[in-house]
């Protein structure tokens, strides 16, 4: 069985999909992510990530080419959020909250399919970043008996 090869056309197609199914499209997924972002920079515990953005529309952009390639799999984002976040020093309580601020910003102003279909995404990218980005204790060594 041979891979279905990955083509702008295909994604485009999947994103029209995913539209129809979700009501999710580009200039939504901006509005919400404006009103997420802007309810992230005013919380006590994710504010301060943000405090070293100084070209905030730019932030927007890239956050809005970046949700649009998770989301409707726009193929506009090429850059590497694992390394954007690594000098934040996000602890597990950052990623609780995030998720969080997220959900309900998403049934806020969201369609029911769309808010789950976003939180479904957003929750694996917050494993992934938290994972890669705090180191998880091994367990102690016992010593032989």
């Amino acid at each position: 069985m041979q891979p279905i090869p990955e083509t702008a056309e295909r994604r485009a197609a999947l994103g029209q999909e995913i539209t129809a199914r979700t009501g999710l499209d580009a200039a939504g997924i901006e509005e919400f992510l404006r009103a997420f972002y802007g309810a992230a920079r005013q919380d006590p515990l994710l504010g301060p990530a943000f405090a070293g953005v100084e070209d905030w529309e730019g932030h927007i952009a890239t956050l809005t080419r970046f949700w649009g390639s998770v989301a409707l799999l726009a193929g506009t984002y090429h850059g590497q959020p694992m390394q954007a976040h690594r000098p934040l020093a996000l602890t597990p309580a950052h990623f609780a909250r995030w998720l969080a601020l997220f959900e309900a910003t998403a049934r806020a102003r969201l369609t029911a399919e769309g808010a789950d279909y976003m939180l479904e995404r957003a929750r694996r990218i917050a494993r992934s970043l938290e994972l890669g980005l705090i180191p998880m204790p091994l367990p102690a060594r016992r010593a032989p008996a």
